[in-house]
């Protein structure tokens, strides 16, 4: 004999249904989207690394000398000339043929030694990791190992140069790079802006592979 649910029952039953079924998913849809995380308030202390400030710019003729140094300077034209100077006679090829001039100046390796390089005291010879690199107008660059500056491991006389052939550098244009050495004038670096002292530690170790593993 089959029963007849009476109609109020049903609709108790149908409206306990929806109730059910709504709490699988009672988010409304906009607070469904990740909240957008309030950005931290100073002096609270947040981890945060903060972004150290940028370098002021050069004005015309000066040289910034940066990277792993505790003293970082900023040396123009009139600056080195008031350092004690060292001339050098060089010959080297160049794009426009054979140079032979005699420059005047005041050694690399002695304005970089004041900038008080960072290199690693523990390390044996932890100066022979020391590199330079030298930039120039449109963005040139050259880089040195530091021993080739370092009287100590060299003999050569590299120059932060203030004159040629006894003819001055104009003010704006700066010192001039003089490489005895080298046979070709790549390294002869004009319009210097920046001279950056490292190490190679930080390429080296985090080249990835285990040593020797490119041999």
């Amino acid at each position: 004999m089959n029963r007849r649910t009476p109609l109020p029952a049903l609709a108790g039953v149908a409206a306990a249904v929806l109730v059910l079924a709504g709490c699988g998913d009672s988010t409304p849809e906009d607070a469904k989207a990740a909240p957008a995380q309030s950005a931290p308030v100073a002096g609270t202390g947040s981890s945060a690394a903060t972004s150290p400030a940028p370098a002021p710019a050069l004005k015309p003729g000066e040289v910034r000398i940066a990277g792993q140094v505790d003293k970082p300077s900023t040396v123009t034209l009139a600056s080195l000339r008031g350092l004690p100077q060292t001339s050098v006679e060089v010959e080297y090829t160049s794009a426009k043929g054979q140079q032979k001039h005699t420059y005047q100046g005041v050694l690399l390796h002695d304005v970089l030694k004041d900038a008080q390089p960072r290199f690693d005291a523990s390390k044996k010879n932890g100066q022979l990791r020391g590199i330079v690199a030298a930039t120039g107008g449109g963005d040139y660059r050259a880089v040195f190992a530091w021993a080739e500056l370092d009287p100590g491991f060299a003999k050569s006389q590299v120059l932060l140069a203030v004159s040629e052939d006894g003819k001055p550098f104009d003010d704006a244009a700066g010192p001039r790079l003089v490489v005895p050495q080298d046979t070709k004038g790549g390294r002869y670096v004009s319009e210097l802006n920046q001279l950056w002292v490292g190490t190679v530690d930080a390429t080296v170790d985090g080249a990835g592979g285990a040593p020797g593993a490119g041999n």
